[in-house]
């Protein structure tokens, strides 16, 4: 069993800043990769940043330049630093890991309950 707890959600205007933050716990016995996705209403659920084992990140086009995602690979934590926030960036933000839960296993993926951010303009 994994678990995922998301946390730093909230409500905040337009060029503001949040960041979010995500702990894995539970069977794990490594992670490859960690990172956030979201889905506003009406819209699909899209990647917005990744970090893998190997130290590559991966950013959406639409938040390069203004977000940053870090790991803590002891703590098994992915944060995401969200500055210069904008209304479009509303949504309902999920935690992603893909994680190995013993050496001979293969892997799999698992979600957060996800946390909302709202950017008022």
């Amino acid at each position: 069993q994994v678990q995922l707890v998301e946390s730093g959600g909230g409500l905040v205007q337009a060029g503001g800043s949040l960041r979010l933050s995500c702990t894995a716990s539970g069977s794990i016995f490594s992670i490859n990769s960690m990172g956030w996705y979201r889905q506003a209403p009406g819209k699909q659920r899209e990647l917005v940043a990744l970090s893998t084992s190997d130290g590559h990140t991966n950013y959406a086009e639409s938040v390069k330049g203004r977000f940053t995602i870090s790991r803590d690979y002891a703590k098994n934590t992915v944060n995401l630093q969200m500055n210069s926030l904008k209304p479009e960036d509303t949504a309902v933000y999920y935690c992603f890991c893909y994680y190995y839960s013993d050496y001979d296993r293969p892997g799999d993926d698992y979600w957060g309950q996800g946390t909302q951010v709202t950017v008022s303009s």
